[in-house]
């Protein structure tokens, strides 16, 4: 759980940052999209979001999610499955929980 006050996509108090979000996030691989029917986060963590912390500085973040979509391009050398063996091996090093 965040200590800094998330802005949400769906938060119509924050055109700017839900604009910014949906142009970074186009070309995004389907699995990073909205989440499938019937799969249900927990109540205590379902407003959680890492990405809206960071929502009080859209342009930083459109900055950040276009590179991310760049790095996730489907015409680079790696395929998907090695982008994100490469993500879990480099996670698991840095001792990240999630």
């Amino acid at each position: 759980m965040t200590w800094i006050r998330p802005v949400h996509p769906s938060d119509p108090a924050h055109p700017l940052y839900v604009q910014r979000l949906r142009e970074a996030r186009e070309g995004y691989p389907p699995e990073y999209g909205p989440p499938r029917p019937g799969n249900q986060l927990p109540a205590a963590v379902a407003r959680d979001s890492i990405v809206a912390s960071h929502g009080q500085l859209p342009d930083v973040m459109f900055h950040m999610f276009a590179g991310f979509r760049a790095m996730l391009a489907p015409d680079l050398p790696l395929s998907r499955r090695e982008q994100e063996l490469i993500a879990v091996v480099v996670s698991r090093e840095n001792d990240c929980f999630y």
